[in-house]
């Protein structure tokens, strides 16, 4: 049983929370007494009687990538995160972003058994396993959720940010990790590195054909081959890991938006932080503390410097 107190502590690495978790105790009609902010911590005194004890430690550690683990730097910065070598490491794969494409199963397949596994799932796990949080929502959490306590780390797939956001938070899948009392690694591939953040950006030529709804929606001209071409540009909500924002496939020609100034442009609209990465780089995030691994180019915008 849990004492009876009046504060509520978060790490003050991820103030972001602060913020939530003030709406949650003002949505449940309790008073706020003051803001206390100290040098480690956020406590807020809620100047009420027989309050438990809400402590909020985010122990995800993010891996985010444009397309897996392409180099040494970034395999030698994945087994630093897991603190132990791969072959004794477990994972599971999650592939649900694609799933709203053209041929999404098959590219849902790609990086379990196809020409993608190097970069992720065939890295030499002890253990792999395949999590489809479409799934997670009709079965009891207790079912599910202690797999994602045993694992080290999450390796999520890429597709379209916005529905795979959307099902983050409706499978449960967020609020699970949020309550983890370990460490776990996330592996983010492109998408699945997006989803990631507060709030990211992302551009479609096409309708969606998923679910998930847009913060806003507007048309956007992009510089494409020396011609302006409209896309469609949306802001949403992620997972809330990370204060920054991600454009993956940085200056691939595949990838036209992300590529100069397009990239710049994309960045723009983003209210946040934003680094821009190629398919040689990877965002390291440590209790709050970002480092770019790279041996490719990247570029950050909207970061105001101290």
């Amino acid at each position: 049983m849990i004492d009876d107190t009046k504060i509520i502590i978060l790490k003050r690495s991820f103030q972001n929370y602060y913020v939530i978790f003030l709406s949650f105790v003002r949505a449940l009609g309790l008073p706020v007494h003051c803001d206390v902010k100290s040098s480690n911590f956020v406590a807020i005194d809620l100047n009420v009687n027989w309050i438990h004890v809400l402590i909020f430690i985010l122990m995800i550690k993010l891996l985010l990538t444009s397309s897996g683990i392409n180099n040494k730097i970034m395999h030698d910065s994945l087994v630093q995160l897991l603190g132990k070598p791969i072959n004794e490491s477990s994972a599971l794969f999650i592939p649900t972003g694609v799933y709203p494409f053209v041929g999404g199963p098959n590219y849902a397949w790609w990086p379990i058994a196809g020409n993608k596994q190097s970069a992720l799932v065939g890295l030499g796990w002890k253990s792999m396993g395949l999590l489809e949080i479409t799934a997670l929502s009709s079965i009891e959490r207790d079912t599910w959720v202690p797999a994602i306590k045993e694992t080290d780390a999450l390796l999520v797939w890429g597709g379209d940010p916005l529905y795979l956001a959307y099902w983050f938070e409706e499978s449960g899948l967020v609020q699970a990790l949020n309550s983890l009392n370990k460490n776990i690694v996330y592996v983010g591939v492109s998408a699945g590195s997006m989803v990631a953040s507060t709030i990211f950006g992302e551009t479609y030529s096409s309708p969606r054909a998923g679910r998930g709804t847009p913060l806003t929606s507007e048309n956007m001209l992009f510089n494409i081959d020396g011609r302006e071409i409209s896309r469609t540009y949306v802001t949403a909500k992620g997972a809330g890991f990370a204060d920054f924002a991600i454009i993956p496939h940085f200056n691939n020609p595949n990838h036209p938006d992300a590529c100069g100034k397009n990239a710049e442009r994309w960045a723009a609209k983003v209210p946040a932080p934003v680094y821009a990465i190629d398919e040689q780089t990877a965002i390291k995030v440590v209790e709050g503390q970002v480092q770019v691994i790279s041996e490719g180019n990247w570029k950050s915008f909207n970061i105001q410097q101290a």
